[in-house]
């Protein structure tokens, strides 16, 4: 079934009304017609399984059948700190994170980096798009929320927004072997809230790691082969998905 996101204002009296650009998909692409079934999520987690009611020239009426809980986010949340890359990778690893799991995508500038966004609309553009990718992910992959890419932050700034978190990774090719890898992973619960950093192309300077040490940052290898930035961050999160998905 086609998958829709919604806002909880939107829900009234049994049915929901759909409005903005999803309206016009629903009419001239999809061609949905009264009594077709989709999906609905509200973005916190729960879906609305509805049939068409009405399709106006602003609005599409659904009649909800059914609610229940989404089932497909983790317990915990990671958060994906990705060192810009070149060209449009960041938009292939924004699109594979969300279907991984990721609860969040915060794009970082280091010393390695070689985009640098120094243009205010240029920056707001990119962000819209990076938004879009990621709405369009979570509608192919079931997601019960819509993961958020946050503005771009520098790498002080990065550091000090994980401050919070339970668990923070940085993936390093000069570190110590698998088998430390492994044990750092075993100790992170399902519940936890994990940061995983990743470098840009030319990875991070010795300081940089360093630095994300004294923030409470777990350097560790991802094996003896070196990974692209857009590999990189795909193979942790895969790693930390199976680890921390849900056996129900």
């Amino acid at each position: 079934m086609h998958r829709f996101y919604i806002q909880n204002n939107q829900i009234q009296n049994g049915s929901i009304n759909l409005t903005g650009e999803d309206v016009n998909h629903i009419k001239n692409v999809l061609r949905m017609k009264t009594g077709e079934k989709a999906v609905l999520c509200n973005g916190e987690g729960k879906d609305y399984y509805c049939s068409v009611l009405e399709i106006r020239n602003d609005m599409v009426v659904f009649s909800i059948e059914e609610e229940k809980a989404t089932g497909t986010e983790l317990r915990g949340k990671i958060f994906l700190f990705q060192g810009l890359p070149k060209k449009d990778k960041m938009e292939l690893i924004i699109q594979k994170a969300v279907e991984l799991g990721v609860y969040e995508i915060i794009p970082v500038m280091t010393n390695r980096t070689v985009v640098r966004l120094e243009d205010a609309k240029k920056e707001l553009k990119k962000l819209e798009r990076w938004q879009a990718i990621s709405v369009s992910a979570a509608k192919q992959s079931g997601r019960g929320i819509i993961p958020r890419v946050t503005e771009v932050h520098g790498f002080k700034k990065a550091l000090e927004y994980a401050k919070a978190l339970d668990v923070k990774l940085l993936p390093y090719e000069n570190e110590r072997g698998i088998p430390f890898t492994r044990e750092t992973l075993d100790k992170i619960n399902p519940t936890d809230n994990v940061g995983v950093f990743i470098g840009p192309e030319g990875g991070f300077e010795e300081k940089e790691v360093q630095e994300a040490k004294l923030n409470g940052f777990i350097p560790i290898t991802l094996g003896k082969r070196i990974l692209r930035t857009e590999t990189a961050g795909l193979t942790a999160l895969s790693l930390l998905m199976m680890k921390m998905e849900s056996e129900e």
